[in-house]
Order: C-alpha cells, then structure tokens, then sequence
C-alpha cells in the first residue's frame, strides 16, 4: 500500500528511526485505496541548533499531500506530520463528497495521480539566480478544485488545466485573503 523512501539529511536513519515513521505514516492507509500502491517521500533533517524538521509527502488522486514540522525531538515531528496530514486527507474527502454531492461528481477513489514535481537546483549564468526549477503535470480541474488544491498544499498560487477551456490557469490568494484567477486566451 504505501512504500517508503526515507531519507535523512545531517543525520543517519537508524532501523528504529525508520520503522517509527513507517508505523505513524502508515495510519494514513485506512484513507487509501487498497488496491493501489502509493510513495511516501519522507525527508529528516538535523540542525546544528539540536531541532529536527521532517517533511512528508505521499502523492494521491489528484491530490498531493505534503507536510512538514521542525522540533526538537524527531519523533515529535513525525507525529505532527502524520496528524496534519491526516487532517489533510478528512477535510479534502469531505470537499470532495460535498462536491458530489452537489455536482455529481465523482469520488477520490475513481480520480488519476498528479505527478510530483521533480526539484533541481540550478544557477543561471546572466544574473538570475534561480535556485530551485519544478515541472509540473496540468491535471483538468475547475477553479474550486485549483483553490483547495492550492490551500491543502499551503501554497500561494496553484497552475493547473481548467477543465471548460482545456488551456492552463492560475489561481492565487490575494494579500485581502481572497482568490484570483488568470487564465490564458487561446
């Protein structure tokens, strides 16, 4: 059901380390779809100031859920982690009902993956330094989808494909807490 990719930066993940992860992580199964197989990338880092921050992310249909903490213990990371993620998971299936309810859509269990964006570092040579490139896969959404993508994410704005026009949008929040469009003309 879930596969683990642990890694750790500034610190070595002990077997017990490990096995912690995958027993709070994994509590997030009772969520998901038996019949598919899902990647947990969970990223452990140690400060020199004695704190810990732990990033998880576990890409879903049409959604990807990602969280992290910084602490002073590690394993106080991982259990708020895993707690935020799993209020993640509630608050969009019960969107995603909600939604269905109303518009006759379907449910999280019949949706296809987004594909996580890959992140790599590079510096530009006419001045510009751009540390971090991400490439994304547009999925068709509708605005409201793009808007509680971009919230459960904890984004500022969220590119996707609006599924009316099949041309790629971007929605935003505004610095007055409330949302934008852009959209492309053809």
């Amino acid at each position: 059901m879930l596969e683990f990719k642990v890694r750790g930066e500034n610190i070595e993940i002990t077997d017990a380390m490990s096995e912690y992860i995958e027993k709070r992580v994994s509590r997030l199964e009772r969520y998901l779809n038996t019949e598919a197989n899902y990647i947990a990338r969970v990223n452990v880092r140690s400060y020199k100031e004695g704190t810990f921050k732990t990033e998880v992310t576990i890409q879903l249909p049409y959604l990807l859920l990602r969280a992290e903490d910084t602490q002073t213990d590690m394993y106080q990371t991982v259990d708020f982690v895993s707690e935020k993620l799993e209020r993640q998971i509630r608050k969009y299936k019960t969107k995603v009902n909600r939604k269905s309810r109303e518009k006759g859509y379907k449910g999280l269990e019949n949706t296809d993956f987004m594909v996580e964006p890959e992140a790599t570092e590079d510096d530009s040579e006419d001045g510009l330094n751009i540390v971090r490139t991400k490439h994304v896969d547009l999925k068709p959404m509708d605005v409201e989808e793009a808007v509680l993508q971009m919230e459960l994410l904890g984004h500022e704005f969220f590119i996707f494909q609006d599924a009316e026009t099949d041309l790629p949008a971007v929605v935003y929040k505004r610095r007055d807490g409330k949302y934008a469009l852009i959209d492309t003309l053809n």
